[in-house]
């Protein structure tokens, strides 16, 4: 997971919302009425997503596992939950199908005390805080509560496929990375340019991120990255501040 950038509604959308939203409230709010108001939404749906596209990571992956493409519009805190954030913007997020219906479903662990809620919301808060990937193995460490509960509701450690495809990102990227600074050094800035989109759109955006923040520990992401791929990160990093921690 990586952070992301909620864009503004536009205010024509955003009365639209609003309006719906007072209409569950008037009818009483139920999951029923919460779900059947956004099973007909067609329209405010259709320019909601076109917005996620926009904020979603790489080439419109799913903002929780990062590896699939991110197809349905999911509610942070579910509909059964609070019927009344139905068409709240802030609690729309892309999901592939995977995450969105066989993960999380309606699951949203909060703390038992503070009921404050445990999932990590990438766009309200850094996920960095709260999780470590490990580039060698592509698995995660969960830093905090919420981390560890993010971890388990998507089973971002547990599904195979999901921690070999962080690990082959991770080839993928040193490797883009020492051939981006062949071509630069050989003058070919076009097609070093295309590499470095390449690494703009990874598939797997945190693995790109978690390579781009060990460059505050220049000794460790020697030791990582190699001498060569970190002299590329940092040269790149200069140039682009997509690559800056």
């Amino acid at each position: 997971m990586i952070p992301l950038q909620r864009p503004p509604l536009q205010a024509q959308l955003a009365a639209d919302l609003a309006r719906r939203t007072e209409a569950i409230r008037a009818a009483g709010p139920s999951t029923t009425i919460g779900r059947n108001a956004w099973r007909n939404a067609r329209e405010p749906k259709a320019r909601l997503r076109q917005l996620l596209h926009r904020m979603a990571p790489g080439l419109v992956r799913c903002m929780y596992c990062g590896d699939n493409l991110g197809t349905d519009i999911d509610h942070f805190e579910p509909i059964a939950r609070d019927p009344l954030r139905t068409f709240d913007w802030h609690n729309h997020l892309l999901a592939c199908a995977y995450c969105n219906s066989n993960q999380k479903r309606d699951r949203f662990p909060c703390d038992p005390v503070t009921g404050a809620h445990l999932l990590i919301d990438p766009a309200r808060e850094d996920p960095a805080d709260h999780l470590l990937l490990y580039l060698e193995s592509g698995a995660y460490q969960g830093l905090t509560p919420k981390g560890l509960a993010t971890i388990d509701v998507f089973a971002l450690n547990t599904r195979a496929e999901l921690v070999r495809a962080r690990r082959l990102a991770f080839t993928v990227v040193r490797a883009l990375l020492r051939e981006w600074h062949t071509l630069r050094a050989d003058g070919d800035l076009a097609a070093a340019e295309e590499l470095a989109d390449s690494l703009r759109l990874l598939w797997q955006a945190d693995v790109l991120r978690a390579v781009v923040r060990l460059t505050r520990n220049p000794p460790l992401a020697e030791t990582v990255l190699g001498p060569t791929t970190f002299t590329a990160l940092r040269t790149l990093a200069a140039e682009d501040p997509h690559f800056r921690p």
